[in-house]
């Protein structure tokens, strides 16, 4: 039996403190001063706080949580996912204090960070990329309409150092290039604390598709197949599935290869997702990044292939026997789809609406449905992190089965007290287009009259 202390909260505090509890580990939680009673904290044998609710003096600051852990006796961090998660640096200093980190090596970590150097390993490994530019650093001008020129429009300005869809502007013709590069360098000096950005063809019909892969840290790796992630608002995603609806065999057997090729490639160490994206009318697919952490939606994969993917970092982490883990023994069955449920406004370009939960209720006790939530009613969704309420989770034999499971699911489900998303996720659930498959990037904006009446 090991301690492990989770460098996190919400959702996925709770979800990793689950498995550390099946598999007889102790947790230890940490906390701000806004989440003293949050459902992570009584979830964990033991709770340290850290600090005050901004993340920049709690769950961003890798030196108070080394001194939780030290002080906790813990023997491993795992960092869930965002915060510390795909921080280089804090998971060295965490190998460097003599603890396990649940997560691939900081190596990894840093050259899969970097957009660019991503760009290159994925062209190295025979993975297709789209057109791209040089970066250029905070302030840096020269050459940039050339670069745009090469590159093509309409482009994508991205910021080297991020993720999950934040730092990425669209530039759809020459006279606002300058001022699009120069606010998503700022707001990427902000966010990543690294202005550096590049250009990069923008596909206008995409969808965007993302392989869940494993390495063990040897070159051997193995993929748990692909999840659609195309439904999205502002280039983030708010609804997921798997298998990935209307994508032939050929195309899933093409980008798993692809995936798999990369993760082994980097003697890559752990849980990670390679992310495509797909251009619809042509059939073509081209890297985007890898991510080096556990994904948001990892529990679509989990319901369709029988893993639980926080078990497999955790007995990699410790040197358990994963010697069955093969892509031979990696099947997968039936439908999965996931629901983002967040304190937002979708008719308000879905601001952020935090206060309190006044009602929280979910559907019991129905077959085919994992709700996965790190709050209860009662609590407040504070404007300090991320607005995700909960995660809901349906999964069946069939696609058809799993939209009538989802009706159900999202009309039984209750909020009162803010402004959420949960009418428009219904709604995204029930419209024709959905049902058909017909989903990719630019879904939300075609069928916003209807999605948002």
């Amino acid at each position: 039996m090991a301690r492990i202390l989770i460098a996190n909260r919400g959702e996925i505090a709770c979800r990793v403190a689950r498995t550390c509890h099946r598999l007889g580990h102790e947790v230890v939680a940490v906390y701000s001063d806004a989440d003293a009673k949050a459902r992570h904290v009584t979830a964990a044998d033991v709770a340290l706080p850290i600090g005050p609710a901004k993340p920049a003096e709690s769950y961003l600051r890798g030196d108070k949580i080394l001194a939780a852990a030290s002080s906790s006796k813990a023997d491993a961090i795992h960092p869930g996912y965002g915060f510390l998660a795909e921080n280089a640096e804090f998971a060295k200093s965490v190998e460097q204090a003599g603890l396990k980190w649940i997560g691939p090596a900081p190596r990894s970590i840093s050259d899969m960070g970097d957009k660019e150097r991503a760009r290159d390993l994925a062209d190295a490994a025979g993975v297709p990329i789209l057109p791209g530019s040089r970066r250029f650093a905070t302030g840096e001008t020269s050459d940039l309409s050339a670069a745009a020129k090469h590159v093509g429009y309409p482009l994508l300005v991205k910021a080297a150092a991020g993720g999950g869809g934040i730092g990425m502007r669209l530039v759809e013709k020459p006279e606002d290039l300058s001022k699009v590069a120069e606010a998503t360098q700022s707001l990427a000096e902000r966010a990543f604390g690294d202005g550096t950005i590049f250009l990069e063809r923008y596909v206008r019909r995409a969808r965007h598709i993302e392989v869940q892969v494993f390495g063990l840290g040897d070159g051997r790796a193995v993929h748990l197949f692909e999840r659609e992630c195309s439904i999205q608002r502002r280039f983030q995603k708010i609804i997921e599935e798997t298998p990935a609806p209307n994508l032939s065999a050929a195309t899933i057997q093409n980008m798993c290869a692809a995936a798999t090729a990369l993760t082994s490639n980097q003697r890559y160490a752990g849980a990670g997702t390679v992310e495509f994206i797909l251009d619809a009318e042509t059939g073509d697919f081209y890297f985007l990044e890898m991510n080096t952490r556990i994904q948001v939606e990892h529990p679509i994969t989990e319901e369709t292939t029988g893993h639980d993917l926080v078990a497999l970092q955790l007995k990699l982490a410790f040197a358990d026997d994963l010697s069955q883990l093969t892509q031979e023994n990696i099947t997968r069955s039936g439908h999965a789809i996931e629901f983002r449920l967040c304190a937002e406004d979708p008719r308000k370009m879905f601001l952020p609406s935090p206060g309190p939960l006044n009602t929280l209720a979910f559907p019991r006790d129905t077959a085919g449905l994992r709700i996965d939530t790190g709050v209860d009613q009662g609590d407040v969704i504070t404007p300090s992190y991320d607005p995700m309420i909960a995660k809901i989770i349906v999964f069946g034999q069939t696609r058809d089965q799993v939209l009538e499971i989802s009706t159900v699911a999202i009309s039984a489900t209750r909020v009162e007290g803010i402004a959420t998303n949960l009418e428009f996720l219904g709604r995204c659930a029930e419209h024709p287009a959905f049902a058909r498959g017909d989903i990719h990037t630019g879904f939300v904006e075609v069928h916003k009259a209807e999605l948002l009446q």
